[in-house]
């Protein structure tokens, strides 16, 4: 595993502080550099009981993406190859105990990292909002995480110089983090850790790839919340009126959003044949901690039929 490998380094060079530059994978490993540099046991005991280990030595992050929130959860994602899934260590003392946020660290960012990092971050705002787990502190940060992002996003992706935007990023990332926290994200990120896990799908991309699908799946059960976002974030005059005139407009506006940005929306794409489709059903299912938090139960036949729809 490589992130036990970097784990390994830290504790051989013996720091005493440990500054995380970089995107969600850099600075998850070095979540769990701090709580393990003390302890002989490493991350595959923390995948079965992550409760065990203790903050180490203060940390820092300074995030060179606008998306994964990782500077503000306690969560630390790693690929676990003999599963072929993605999952999710959890423990508050993970939490960073100092975080910058510089535009000038994203001014550069290419445009598919940042629409690809972007749509995570839109992708964590409406589904802790959408959350079974929501809660009025949750529900302030992902509103306006969401606000921010349904406003900035496009154009902090195509123009270099729109450092304002960028900034509304960075923030909505971090408040995304902390909704992610203090609620949870549903079945987009349930189902797509097994596309990160098997085929090495950037994580953003995977949740881009599944948010329509689940989404209009959810729906029925989130028309309340998605008006309620709606009557938050959109500033402009669209004419919707009911309930359902607004949920329908923000699921189609968020898929535009994913269009213009150029991400894909398939996994043909990524050579992702349908023979494995019962393969993804199964791993998707595994991941119960999310499951849960979904207003619309969703069944081994539901995560089929998304499934289906995107391969």
């Amino acid at each position: 595993m490589e992130a036990q490998k970097l784990v390994d380094q830290c504790k051989a060079y013996g720091a005493d502080f440990i500054l995380a530059c970089g995107g969600g994978s850099a600075m998850d490993t070095a979540k769990l550099s701090s709580v393990l540099m003390t302890d002989e046991y490493g991350i595959k005991e923390l995948l079965d009981e992550p409760g065990r280990a203790r903050k180490c030595i203060p940390s820092m992050a300074i995030p060179t993406t606008a998306g994964t929130g990782a500077e503000a959860t306690p969560n630390a994602i790693v690929g676990v190859p003999e599963r072929q899934l993605k999952i999710g260590i959890v423990n508050p003392d993970m939490i960073y105990d100092y975080v910058i946020l510089d535009a000038i660290m994203i001014k550069n960012l290419p445009r598919k990292i940042a629409a690809a990092s972007g749509v995570d971050a839109m992708a964590h705002a409406i589904e802790c909002f959408t959350s079974n787990k929501a809660n009025p502190l949750s529900d302030t940060y992902a509103l306006d995480a969401f606000e921010k992002i349904l406003n900035n996003l496009e154009r902090a992706c195509d123009d270099p110089e729109a450092m304002d935007a960028k900034r509304a990023m960075q923030i909505a990332a971090l408040f995304g983090g902390i909704a992610i926290t203090a609620s949870g994200t549903t079945a987009v990120h349930a189902l797509s850790y097994p596309l990160g896990g098997k085929y090495h799908i950037a994580h953003g991309v995977s949740n881009a790839i599944l948010l329509m699908p689940v989404m209009k799946f959810n729906e029925p059960m989130i028309r309340e919340r998605l008006a309620a976002a709606y009557d938050y974030a959109v500033h402009e005059e669209t004419g919707c009126v009911t309930v359902e005139e607004k949920s329908a407009w923000l699921i189609n506006r968020m898929d535009e959003i994913v269009k213009h940005l150029n991400i894909p929306t398939s996994l043909t794409e990524f050579g992702v044949p349908k023979e494995d489709l019962e393969e993804l059903v199964k791993s998707g299912m595994e991941v119960t901690r999310l499951l849960v938090n979904n207003m619309r139960p969703v069944t081994a036949d539901d995560a089929r039929n998304i499934y289906r729809q995107v391969l």
